[in-house]
Order: C-alpha cells, then sequence, then structure tokens
C-alpha cells in the first residue's frame, strides 16, 4: 500500500507456481517483485483496474503487457468485468472465482466516488450479484467480502431498503443538500450520497465537502 495515496498494488500467483499477474501499480512494487522471486513465479501481465495516477504509478516499473480483458496465466482464470461509474474504464478483476479486485469501485464499508446510477449499478448489479464468501481486495486499503458489504455497508444497506434514507441537512459548497448516506472511508475523511435541493440529484462525494451542522 502506499503511504500517501494509500492504494493498493498486489501480486497474484497460482498455487502450483508458475506464473503470476499483478493487480495495479500504484504501491511500491519492489516488495512484490521480491514475492515473485521468492515463490519462483514468472508474473506474465499486469492487470489494471483504471488509469488514474494512484493505480498505475509504478506501471513501467513492471515492463510487462497492460491487461484490461479476461485471460488465462498458467493456473490463474481472470474475468474482467465492466464496473463504470468512479471512473469510465473502471474494471474489476475475478480470480479463479475466489476473489475480486474491486479498484475503486467498492470498499470496505464504503462506495467509489463518480457517477451516481453508474456506482449503485456496479455495486448492487455486479458485486452483490456475486458469491458472499468471495474476497473483495479494494484499490485502497483494507480488504472484505461481498457477504459483509452486504449486511454491513452504509450505502448496501440503503439501497437495499434495509436502511432508511438519512435527513439531516448540509451545505456542499454553495448548495443545500440532504445527507443520505454517511460512511467511514479509507483516507479518514468519510464517504457522502447527498441529494442537492435545487434539482433533486443525486451525488457520491467525499466527506470533506459537506459542511453539517
Amino acid at each position: 500500500m502506499d503511504p500517501r495515496w494509500l492504494s493498493n498494488a498486489y501480486l497474484v500467483a497460482d498455487e502450483h507456481g508458475g506464473t503470476a499477474v499483478f493487480v495495479d501499480s500504484g504501491a511500491p512494487v519492489a516488495p512484490l517483485l521480491r514475492t515473485a522471486e521468492e515463490w519462483r513465479v514468472t508474473p506474465t501481465h499486469v492487470l489494471r483496474t483504471h488509469a488514474h495516477a494512484d493505480h498505475i504509478a509504478h506501471e513501467d516499473e513492471l515492463g510487462l503487457p497492460v491487461a484490461r480483458g479476461s485471460l488465462e496465466s498458467g493456473d490463474l482464470w481472470i474475468e474482467a468485468i465492466a464496473t463504470p461509474g468512479h471512473s469510465d474504464d473502471m474494471v474489476a478483476f475475478v480470480v479463479n472465482d475466489a476473489a475480486v479486485f474491486s479498484g475503486d469501485t467498492l470498499f470496505k464499508d464504503a462506495v467509489g466516488g463518480g457517477d451516481f446510477e453508474e456506482i449503485k449499478s456496479s455495486v448492487m448489479d455486479v458485486f452483490m450479484s456475486m458469491p458472499h464468501e468471495r474476497r473483495v481486495l479494494p484499490g485502497h486499503t483494507d480488504e472484505t467480502t461481498i457477504g459483509r458489504e452486504w449486511d454491513h455497508n452504509p450505502f448496501v444497506r440503503v439501497w437495499r431498503e434495509n436502511e432508511p434514507e438519512g435527513t439531516e441537512q448540509v451545505r456542499v459548497g454553495s448548495r443545500d443538500a440532504t445527507l443520505i448516506v454517511w460512511s467511514p472511508d479509507y483516507d479518514g475523511k468519510g464517504k457522502a450520497w447527498v441529494r442537492f435541493t435545487d434539482d433533486g440529484s443525486d451525488a457520491i462525494i467525499g466527506g470533506s465537502r459537506v459542511e453539517r451542522p
């Protein structure tokens, strides 16, 4: 994990040894390269969840083909699933049906900021339809599981109608809004779903933008 961006880079190898892939490269990759040597595996690709700087910073150091689609690498079976919202190019990678690398779409207790309807669709229609035991390895900080986020993620709980929408009145810049959901976020600043009073539109934004009474 990068100490500034708190962004993750991963190395995934098949259990029999032989081949491996990296997932994103926003964190220092030297420890992962050393691990590849220790495991005696040969990395074949770097899987890019999206092209924001905090996820591709060390891509050139790896010197590997960048994958954006589904592929096989030895005994690794990798399915790429489009999950737009945080960015137009966002892709989630499911490896051997056991783990999903969610980029900046789904986090422990939070979701990514971006286009509201696309984020909601990616989270609820894609991620929440996955097996609940599946590991979720996000683009920032702590891993989780689909089942945990189904039960505990504040955004998911409201979208499932398990929790009511919030009613607190706040300000976002010069605009009045209703705070529908407030959640922790990986950077400690919180993540908010707000509904603007002037036009009724919804947005998912960083908590630092919300002025609460």
